[in-house]
């Protein structure tokens, strides 16, 4: 069974502080095995049915940011499908679960968004399961952090350009089959992708891509009045640098921001559903929104 929500009396002040406990995993990353575990069920956050009736799917739903988009998708009345890897599969399930806790369906559905055929299985169970398709959030990633152009091996730069960049694009292509008037594509993007990174460089070229991606499917689709933003964060608490970062790495990361610590998912899953929502931003469309705890080089 899910842990129960943990009790906060503020939601900032009881964040965990860097530096955070060594640790390291295998690629993917499991939340279930991280300590502390990520902060995902933001409390202190009340629905309003600002996505009632609605129905989204999520790409690496099953954990780190995707898994608070899902739960607070489901609480402000969306039904959530989850996409995750098959060895994402525990993660997966516990998410479902937080969803289904919200009172709305959850349903997981396993494979790779490198694969279009994949791609247009997932958009085409979503659809069947639940009757209509909303929002998709594009959120899945692979990075791994190398110290010279020269260690980045094709299949790395393959990997990482077929998850973070194909995998949007297919997600959309075929989502755009079910996507009413109204609906929403919000995708992920990063810091890295404005400002670079040295020892990320194939994974900041992905995330600069899928800002111009954005950009410019927003004005493809402005006349379809399908919506499109990007959520683009700073460091953030998630498996995805526990699976990357030697374990001393770990322990620091975010610790060079101003708030002297990582984001945690429930910080960032607000912005996801601030663009999913009519009510808070129908005349948004092709924006990028900077989450960076305190940073404003980006500006």
């Amino acid at each position: 069974m899910p842990a129960p929500a943990k009790k906060r009396t503020t939601q900032h002040d009881e964040q965990p502080r860097s530096p955070m406990p060594p640790q390291k995993q295998p690629r993917p990353g499991i939340e279930a095995k991280m300590r502390p575990r990520p902060e995902f069920l933001a409390p202190n956050y009340k629905g309003a049915e600002k996505l009632k009736g609605k129905a989204a799917i999520v790409t690496g739903g099953d954990s780190g940011i995707g898994r608070s988009v899902a739960v607070l998708y489901a609480r402000e009345g969306a039904d959530v499908a989850i996409v995750h890897l098959p060895a994402e599969k525990k993660d997966a399930a516990e998410t479902k679960a937080f969803v289904e806790k919200e009172g709305r369906r959850g349903i997981t559905i396993s494979g790779d968004v490198r694969d279009p055929k994949f791609c247009k299985r997932a958009v085409e169970k979503a659809w069947k399961e639940f009757g209509r398709l909303d929002i998709l959030v594009n959120n899945a990633a692979f990075q791994k952090h190398q110290q010279s152009i020269e260690d980045i091996t094709d299949e790395q730069f393959e990997e990482t350009f077929r998850t973070n960049i194909f995998g949007y694009f297919y997600m959309a292509k075929a989502s755009l089959k079910h996507l009413p008037e109204g609906g929403v594509i919000v995708n992920t993007g990063s810091i890295t992708g404005l400002e670079g990174s040295k020892e990320l460089i194939d994974y900041s070229a992905t995330k600069g891509a899928i800002h111009a991606f954005t950009k410019s499917l927003a004005q493809s689709l402005v006349d379809k009045k399908v919506r499109v933003n990007c959520v683009s964060p700073g460091p953030v608490w998630t498996p995805l640098n526990v699976a990357d970062k030697e374990p001393e790495d770990v322990a620091q990361h975010g610790a060079d921001t101003p708030m002297k610590r990582p984001a945690q998912p429930e910080e960032i899953a607000p912005a996801y559903v601030f663009f999913a929502s009519d009510a808070d931003s129908s005349y948004i469309t092709g924006e990028v929104l900077t989450l960076l705890g305190g940073e404003t080089r980006a500006a």
